[in-house]
């Protein structure tokens, strides 16, 4: 099933290549002139450069072959050789009922799958998530939902970081803060052999009454404070996270135990979100791989000594950048960055890491292409860990892909804080959108019918809805500004807006079923259903935008005009006062509608509630 701009494509494509002129002239868009047509051609003017004509002359050869074609009612030149053209009712009619009766309401999929592998969110164990992990989740769950719904097999991984030196930070926090704590992880040093079943059970229920995720929170920051300021405290901390990675039993297990209480909180925001992860990897998980990758990354010559660390350089002959060193002076370094695999202190390193993990996925997964969904701020240090990897053999050339993204802003412009100049945590976020969920719904006098329950589920998804749209709206490379009073209206270009549209056509449909009103063939005729038809034609392209561009806002935007031709319709044409056939198809158009926006809104991980 072909949508109208590529069949139109094709058949203008032919007729540029029956003038004698490149096929490839004859690419169709949306005109940019809707009130004269609906879809235009350019060609004409490109080919009279190459070919020395009149575009004119080119484009009357160009119209006159398509003139016959009974998808266009109109075919004609405006302007220098613009080739403009509007669909037919009839065209238009038939197109509708194609996508009404296709299962997925025209969008296509992809000729091969692939195996992709999507890395997002990146929450650590032993802090909460903040407000910086909310673009990597909501972007990286949209773009494995739409690259799953094209036809690829996609695996998304949650990647922990559990197992550097914030862990040796939060392990001797946590003992010096507890005497009970530290005796308890000496004891089980003490005994020179690993935890039994029953010690294990007996600990962990001793913990769990002392070290809550809330502790860690308070104790972390002080603690990277004090590493920062005391080379004492940093070094005993660097001493426990070397040991913690040497499985010393009572480090191991206290260790073991932040995870557990980290993920049930991980587990309640993002599942509060709508994100879903099919592995919940982290750092930890390639600590086996570390030293036999080191000693192959020797064997194939690729280790470089330098100042007592070892590196892989990464840097082609001639890449170079300027650098500025921290006593200021500006110097020309290989770009990028070596690959820092060992530091002076024999310890593996973050890239270490991150080049382990690789090697990990290709074992256990072997994708075809990784996406790496994470602050445009790593880029530098993706573009080193792939170079790393390509020259190991561990992935194939141009596999690794980072979608990097801006930042979510307060109105001064800089990555956004609480009043009181802290991170915000992304519980307190949530909390926050659903707090002014229940406002504007009360305001707008939406809900009140509702059980308290069916309330608050409703002003759940209309917050997550506010959250998702804002940021997904906006192409993921661009910084944005979070206006909460702005994001949770009814009006306007936001979440909640779509969902009253949804909301809307459930309210139409279920009134027709009540009254025995069924859909019937859609038949074309007044404007507004030509625009809604020509929305809802356009989804295939959006989604092969956002999938080729890994960028979601083209499914965002798709939505967004379609909820507004929706409106438009709704307004312009009577559906169940209409006379019995206009009325079948007009409701047979809304309900089409309705799937198709929900299913652009699930591609968001967006939810529309049954009433409002």
């Amino acid at each position: 099933m072909s949508d109208l701009k590529r069949g139109l494509s094709e058949a203008v494509a032919a007729a540029f290549a029956a003038a004698g002129l490149p096929a490839e002239l004859g690419r169709v868009t949306p005109s940019d002139r809707p009130d004269l047509a609906d879809f235009q051609c350019n060609g004409a003017l490109a080919a009279a450069k190459s070919a020395r004509r009149d575009p004119r002359e080119i484009a009357a050869g160009v119209t006159a072959m398509l003139a016959a074609d009974p998808r266009l009612s109109v075919v004609e030149i405006a302007g220098l050789g613009f080739i403009n053209m509007r669909v037919s009712d009839a065209a238009l009619s038939a197109r509708a009922n194609e996508i009404a009766g296709d299962p997925r309401l025209g969008a296509g999929s992809v000729a091969t799958s692939r195996r992709i592998l999507v890395d997002y969110a990146g929450p650590n164990v032993a802090k909460p998530m903040h407000v910086g992990h909310l673009r990597s989740s909501i972007i990286g769950e949209a773009i494995k939902r739409i690259f799953r719904f094209r036809g690829d097999m996609v695996v998304g991984d949650a990647h922990f970081g559990d197992w550097g030196y914030q862990m040796g930070l939060i392990i001797g926090a946590v003992m010096d803060e507890d005497p009970f704590i530290k005796a308890l992880v000496e004891q089980l040093n003490g005994r020179g052999r690993p935890v039994t079943p029953e010690e294990e059970k007996t600990a962990f229920a001793a913990l769990q009454d002392r070290v809550s995720l809330e502790d860690l929170d308070r104790l972390y920051p002080a603690a990277a404070a004090k590493g920062k300021a005391d080379p004492e405290y940093r070094d005993r901390a660097r001493r426990l996270t070397a040991e913690l990675q040497a499985k010393v039993p009572g480090y191991h297990l206290l260790w073991r135990h932040f995870a557990r209480v980290t993920k049930v909180a991980l587990e309640r925001d993002f599942h509060a979100l709508g994100v879903d992860f099919d592995l919940w990897k982290g750092e930890s998980d390639v600590d086996d791989l570390i030293a036999p990758m080191i000693r192959e990354l020797d064997a194939k010559g690729l280790l470089v000594d330098d100042q007592g660390a070892r590196i892989i350089r990464v840097a082609r002959e001639g890449e170079t950048k300027k650098k500025k060193l921290p006593d200021g002076t500006v110097i020309v370094a290989p770009s990028p960055d070596p690959l820092l695999v060992v530091s002076s202190e024999g310890s593996a390193m973050y890239g270490t890491t991150d080049l382990a993990t690789v090697l990990d996925r290709q074992r256990s997964f072997d994708p075809e292409h990784v996406l790496y969904v994470v602050d445009q701020r790593q880029a530098d240090h993706f573009a080193t860990v792939f170079r790393a990897a390509y020259l190991a053999g561990y992935a194939a050339e141009g596999s690794l892909e980072h979608i990097g993204f801006g930042t979510m802003n307060g109105p001064d412009g800089k990555p956004f804080k609480t009043r009181e100049g802290g991170v915000l945590k992304l519980n307190d976020l949530i909390e926050m959108t659903r707090t002014k969920a229940r406002e504007r719904l009360r305001e707008a006098d939406l809900g009140a019918e509702l059980d308290p329950d069916a309330f608050d589920d409703t002003a759940h998804k209309v917050a997550v809805a506010a959250l998702k749209f804002a940021d997904l709206q906006n192409f993921r490379g661009t910084s944005y500004v979070f206006d909460l009073d702005r994001f949770s209206s009814f009006e306007g270009k936001t979440g909640p807006y779509l969902l009253y549209q949804a909301v809307r056509v459930k309210s139409l449909l279920r009134k027709a079923e009540g009254e025995g009103v069924k859909t019937g063939p859609i038949t074309v005729s007044d404007p507004a259903e030509r625009d809604l038809v020509l929305l809802l034609d356009a989804f295939d392209q959006a989604l092969n935008d956002a999938y080729d561009k890994r960028a979601p806002h083209f499914v965002a935007e798709h939505a967004f005009k379609l909820a507004q031709a929706f409106s438009r319709f709704y307004a312009a044409c009577p559906i169940l006062s209409a006379e019995p056939v206009l009325r079948a198809s007009r409701l047979a158009l809304a309900d089409t509608t309705l799937r198709q926006l929900e299913q652009a809104l699930d591609l968001l991980g967006i939810a529309a509630p049954a009433r409002m």
